[in-house]
């Protein structure tokens, strides 16, 4: 199972970045995905999630309103389109794959990972 992060870099503040995870050796359609952070010396923490069919997404509350996770099925590709960055986004984030299909933010529960990408705010 891979899942291959893209998208980060360094945008000013209020501008907004688009990420994407590629799936590839994954009953994609049948699990749930989610998005975390880490931000240099913090653990890393919840972002957003969204369910196997799509029709469910939960969020942090410091993304909610922000940002926003979709998925394309036919892609195997999740996204999290991110607006009105602030500094307190800076930070690596990963994409990771939950072994069901449900909304969890429970990091324990995603059991594959992506190999991150990097997001810097400056200001």
């Amino acid at each position: 199972v891979q899942l291959q992060a893209s998208g980060g870099g360094l945008v000013q503040v209020g501008g907004s970045l688009r990420l994407s995870c590629a799936v590839s050796g994954h009953t994609f359609s049948g699990s749930a995905f989610g998005w975390f952070r880490q931000a240099p010396g913090k653990e890393r923490e919840f972002v957003a999630c969204i369910s196997a069919s799509g029709s469910g997404t939960y969020y942090s509350d410091s993304v909610q309103g922000r940002f926003t996770i979709s998925r394309d099925n036919a892609k195997n590709t999740v996204y999290l389109q991110m607006s009105n960055l602030q500094p307190d986004d800076t930070a690596v984030y990963y994409c990771a794959a939950a072994m069901a299909p449900g909304l969890t933010r429970r990091l324990e529960l995603y059991h594959y990972w992506g190999q991150g990408t990097e997001v810097t705010v400056s200001s």
